[in-house]
């Protein structure tokens, strides 16, 4: 849901009751993942998606009814093998679909407490702060569709019991923490021992960064690139004339300093993308012997392979480990045959995504 708390927050700020569709389990072939979500308020605008088309309507349908019964649904959809024409998945996969109506007008579980809850939560999230959003979604009919916000710093709100309450604030800060998405399973009580309770919590973090070192035509098209998955786009080189806004105007930050300084002062996280269009051993050298010792999700590097032999050559001498230096992805991207800017970003957007995700980067017919 948090994925478009943009919008939800335009919606709360107008008052309007609306139903929330949001994805909380996923198997095999699903489109979407958890978090995933669609919304309809009372006069029928659709915001979002959960399914990318396989399901919408049936999904429109459910929160239409949630506005009128004022009451959480959780619904499954799947691959229907005995009617192909059955309102399902056609891709083969499992959704399970939370469906809370917030602010509806005989709202039994998401009344004037739980919108305040949401709006906070969806307020936080569209102004890029931490936040996580739990939401019963099995339990007591008292319980389920019943939210608690956890902040970055451990503190919450909610109407959920007491000791229930401390223990999930617990479990979302830690899956908060790791910038997760998932499920908890939980008793009444608050115990951790799974007994009856299964909650969903949705992680919302402010956009990952990702740094370009070297202010060049590649640089330029990876800025965008980069811009059109999310991320935080910051440029840095030392050389001022070339490092614009003029040259930049997508980038979120404009630094004209030292690679290697800069990035000794800037914030990093596990989540963080470190790409070197450098390719000038005065620059690429002591950035990559700092860069290759961060905690960051990916470190990419432009050039020659003849280039990659002499930098890991120079890397070596200055005392770069063997264990660090196989982190370098270099020479960056993948292997797509592109030769123009545009084609090369694309090929190290996809690599930053094969990375994160643990996967080679080959054709998914292979």
């Amino acid at each position: 849901m948090l994925d478009i708390a943009a919008e939800l927050t335009e919606w709360l700020a107008e008052g309007r009751a609306f139903a929330v569709a949001t994805v909380v389990g996923a198997s095999g072939s699903a489109p979407r993942g958890p978090g995933a979500a669609l919304a309809v308020d009372a006069e029928g605008t659709v915001i979002g998606s959960v399914s990318g088309g396989c399901v919408e309507g049936a999904v429109y349908e459910l929160c239409a009814q949630a506005l009128v019964d004022g009451a959480p649904v959780l619904e499954r959809f799947g691959y229907s093998d005995e009617d192909a024409f059955a309102v399902g998945l056609t891709c083969g996969g499992v959704i399970d679909i939370l469906v809370t109506p917030v602010g509806a007008e005989r709202a039994v579980s998401a009344g004037a407490a739980e919108r305040a809850v949401f709006a906070r939560a969806v307020e936080a999230a569209g102004q890029g702060e931490g936040v996580a959003l739990a939401r019963v979604m099995r339990g007591p009919a008292e319980l389920v569709g019943q939210a608690l916000m956890v902040r970055t710093d451990g503190s919450y709100e909610g109407r959920l019991p007491d000791a229930l309450a401390r223990t999930l604030a617990d479990e979302a800060k830690a899956l908060l923490d790791a910038g997760r998405t998932g499920t908890v399973e939980l008793s009444e009580d608050g115990s951790r021992c799974p007994g009856g309770l299964t909650v969903f919590v949705e992680s919302s973090l402010p956009p990952p960064r990702m740094i370009v070192f070297g202010s060049i035509d590649f640089a330029a098209a990876l800025v965008r690139a980069g811009k059109f998955l999310g991320y935080h786009v910051t440029v840095c080189d030392a050389r001022e004339v070339f490092t614009t806004r003029a040259r930049f105007p997508e980038a979120d930050e404009i630094v004209v300093d030292w690679p290697h300084r800069y990035l000794a002062r800037t914030s990093v996280d596990r989540r963080t993308v470190l790409c070197v269009l450098t390719h000038d051993p005065k620059f690429d050298v002591p950035l990559l012997e700092l860069a290759l010792r961060l905690p960051v999700a990916y470190v990419g590097a432009m050039g020659s392979r003849r280039t990659h032999e002499d930098r890991n050559r120079r890397l070596r001498e200055a005392g770069v480990a063997e264990a660090e230096l196989a982190r370098l992805r270099s020479p960056i991207g993948l292997d797509l045959g592109g030769r123009t800017p545009e084609e090369v970003a694309v090929s190290i957007v996809a690599e930053t995504v094969a990375v994160r995700h643990g996967r080679g980067g080959g054709a998914l017919g292979s």
